[in-house]
C-alpha cells in the first residue's frame, strides 16, 4: 500500500511538472486576488470565461480604470461591458486597482508619467505592480504568454502607454481610450502594437492636447497626433496611414509595416468616454459609432501570434 501511494504521488508530481504551472487550476468564474509591492497591497479582479478548459492557454487582457476610479467601476457591465466581451471572445480579463490612499481602494490613480494625482506624487511603482499581477495570474490560470495585452480608460490608457514602454517583454499590444501618451521616457526592448481611441470633442484629455476644460488633473496633456507620431517612429511603421474603417461618426486608420502597427480610431462625439459604453459620472452614453471592446479585441487578436 505504501508503494502504491508513492507511485500515485510520483505520477501526480510528474503531471504537475509537465503542465509547467503548478497552480493553473482556475475554473470559469469571477475572482478577487491581491499582490503586495513595497508594502503596498493591491487588489485585482479576474474573470475566466466559460471557454476555458484544462490544457488550453487563453489570452489575457489587463484593463486599467480611469483616474479616481477603481477596479469595480471598470469591471461593471453597466459602464464598460468587458465581462461580456471576455465571454464573447474567450479571453481572461483582469482588472487591477490603481494606487489609493483609502482602505477600500476607491478614488485610485495610476503613475503614468506626467499624470495622475496621488500616484504620481507618491511615485507609485505601478509597472512593478502590473508585472506582479501578471506573474500571479500565470501561476493561477493557463495564460498564453505570447498573448498578454493591456488597455485602459483615460489615466488607465495613459498607464497602458507606460506599460508599452517599460513592460514590452511581456505585453504584445496595448489600447488606450481617451488617454494619450504622457510618459517621461520610453525605450521598449521589444515592439508593442498600439491602438488609440479618442473622441474629437473630449473635454478632459483634449484631442489636440493641453489642459481639458473638465479635467480634474492640472496637467497639459500630449495630443493625439503627437502620440501617434511618437509611436509610428518607435515602431518604425509607415508614416502614411491607411483608412480601414469609415462609418457615420467615426473612422479608423492604421500605420502598417515596421516593427509593429499603430492604429488610431476617432469618434466625432461621445466626449471623454468608452465608445459603446456609458460614463460612470453622469450616466451619459459614449459614442455608439463604434464599440471600443470589439475594435480593441480585433486589434489584439491580430497580434501576439
Amino acid at each position: 500500500m505504501h508503494l502504491s501511494k508513492c507511485l500515485v504521488y510520483s505520477v501526480w508530481l510528474c503531471l504537475l511538472c509537465f503542465s509547467g504551472n503548478v497552480l493553473a487550476t482556475l475554473a470559469a468564474g469571477d475572482y478577487e486576488f491581491s499582490v503586495s509591492m513595497h508594502g503596498d497591497k493591491r487588489p485585482y479582479l479576474a474573470h475566466v470565461p466559460t471557454q476555458s478548459q484544462p490544457g488550453k492557454a487563453l489570452p489575457m487582457v489587463l484593463v486599467l480604470h480611469g483616474g479616481m476610479g477603481n477596479m469595480q467601476v471598470q469591471a461593471s457591465e453597466r459602464f464598460y461591458h468587458q465581462l461580456s466581451a471576455s465571454e464573447k471572445y474567450g479571453y481572461i480579463v483582469v482588472f487591477p486597482n490603481g494606487y489609493s490612499r483609502l482602505p477600500g481602494g476607491k478614488f485610485a490613480t495610476w503613475n503614468a508619467g506626467n499624470c495622475c494625482g496621488p500616484a504620481v506624487k507618491k511615485q507609485s511603482d505601478d509597472v512593478a505592480v502590473i508585472r506582479a499581477i501578471i506573474e500571479d495570474m500565470q501561476q493561477r490560470a493557463e495564460v498564453d504568454s505570447k498573448r498578454i495585452f493591456a488597455d485602459g480608460m483615460s489615466n488607465g490608457g495613459m498607464m497602458s502607454y507606460r506599460l508599452a514602454c517599460e513592460l514590452s517583454v511581456t505585453i504584445s499590444a496595448i489600447a488606450a481610450v481617451a488617454g494619450t501618451d504622457n510618459t517621461q521616457r520610453c525605450q521598449p526592448s521589444k515592439p508593442v502594437a498600439v491602438l488609440h481611441i479618442h473622441a474629437k470633442d473630449d473635454d478632459h484629455v483634449p484631442f489636440e492636447g493641453g489642459k481639458g476644460q473638465q479635467s480634474m488633473a492640472d496637467v497639459s496633456f500630449n495630443s493625439v497626433p503627437a502620440t501617434i507620431q511618437k509611436w509610428v517612429q518607435i515602431n518604425q511603421a509607415n508614416p502614411q496611414a491607411e483608412r480601414i474603417l469609415e462609418v457615420p461618426g467615426a473612422y479608423c486608420e492604421i500605420h502598417r509595416g515596421g516593427l509593429a502597427p499603430v492604429q488610431l480610431c476617432v469618434t466625432e462625439g461621445g466626449g471623454h468616454s468608452w465608445p459603446g459604453g456609458s460614463k460612470p459620472r453622469g450616466g451619459e452614453a459614449g459614442s455608439s459609432a463604434i464599440s471600443a471592446n470589439d475594435v480593441i479585441w480585433q486589434f489584439f487578436n491580430a497580434q501576439g501570434r
